[in-house]
């Protein structure tokens, strides 16, 4: 009976310690996971002068007697949303300088540009790509080392975040849209290819062959199963495709796109918790994100907002834009086009 006895206690403190070190586990890597993402306050950088912000709203109405208060806080965000999404090569590391980014954090460029708007209620998008070569008024914007930057006219839009980093990009986007950027997310190179891998890869379909010997890329005509290298290299694909220019590679761009909210929809990371933690750890180390989302609760909770969301429900348009009277090099906005569709956004 003793020994029975001695059996139990050990087999019960063998589960206390179990389930001790599993809730450990569990707050090291939220921890971990949390500490990976990088802010900036833009709203305190810009203050008010900005565009009006569209009202936040709940899948729960305030105004109905059966909503509890203690239910309201939880209730997933359902109002329209507009976020500058933008891919960078700003993060250092031996990774991003393999992928093409810096080495040293220094001279870090907005390579991708998107400007995402959710509809009301979360079941569409809207995704409008921004030309690089864009040329564009940038604002005088504030800088992290004090001051602030000159007006300058005919810049191209990539230099916005060269600059004065994200509170410049942001400042510049709304202020040649006039819509109000509720939410800013940046993500480097590595942490775009981890995130492919964490997801098995992307599925997409070329109508032409590609040989871009800047992205390293060489790809028949037809549908590929691509890795995190090869998805990155393809969204960064513009001397083997088309005329060479950027917008060749905003098409590329937008079929990406929408692969991966197909690889995303079809992939149960919930019942593969290694595969679910290095997709977390890979989109976690590789943001910069406003203060509004930057913490992992926040991310998750944007995250479930937009479940509704697929490729189908999800539409890829770029900015309309003509080649610049003054630079054959580069493009403009073609208006009255362009404001038509920002407006559309608002």
């Amino acid at each position: 009976m003793g020994r029975q006895r001695r059996r139990l206690r050990i087999a019960g403190f063998t589960l206390v310690g179990a389930l001790v070190l599993g809730a450990g586990g569990a707050g090291w890597t939220f921890w971990r996971l949390n500490d990976n993402i990088r802010s900036v306050d833009i709203d305190a950088a810009l203050g008010d002068n900005r565009p009006a912000k569209t009202g936040p709203t709940t899948s729960a109405d305030p105004s109905d007697p059966s909503a509890s208060p203690s239910a309201l806080p939880s209730a997933l965000p359902s109002g329209a949303l507009n976020i500058l999404v933008l891919g960078s090569d700003s993060r250092s590391g031996t990774e991003n300088a393999e992928l093409g980014g810096g080495d040293d954090g220094a001279g870090a460029r907005s390579d991708t540009a998107m400007v995402v708007h959710i509809d009301e209620g979360r079941a569409g998008a809207t995704v409008v790509s921004i030309p690089r070569d864009t040329l564009v008024t940038r604002p005088s914007c504030p800088l992290e080392s004090g001051g602030s930057s000159s007006v300058a006219y005919n810049a191209m839009f990539n230099s916005a975040y060269a600059v004065g980093g994200p509170v410049c990009a942001v400042k510049t986007v709304e202020s040649m849209t006039h819509v109000r950027m509720d939410h800013y997310i940046e993500i480097d190179f590595s942490g775009f290819a981890q995130l492919v891998d964490a997801l098995g890869g992307v599925t997409v379909t070329t109508d032409e062959d590609i040989d871009d010997d800047d992205s390293h890329l060489e790809l028949t005509a037809g549908t590929h199963h691509l890795d995190g290298e090869k998805a990155l290299a393809l969204a960064r694909t513009r001397h083997g495709i088309g005329d060479g220019s950027d917008l060749g590679r905003i098409g590329l761009q937008q079929t990406l796109v929408k692969a991966l909210l197909d690889q995303i929809s079809s992939t149960d990371l919930l019942t593969d918790p290694t595969r679910l933690y290095e997709a977390a750890d890979a989109i976690t180390g590789s943001l910069t994100t406003d203060t509004d989302v930057d913490s992992l609760t926040e991310l998750m909770k944007l995250g479930q907002s937009l479940k509704g969301l697929s490729s189908d429900t999800t539409k890829t348009v770029m900015m309309p834009v003509v080649t610049a009277p003054y630079d054959g090099n580069r493009v403009v906005a073609d208006e009255p086009e362009a404001s038509e569709l920002w407006e559309s956004l608002k």
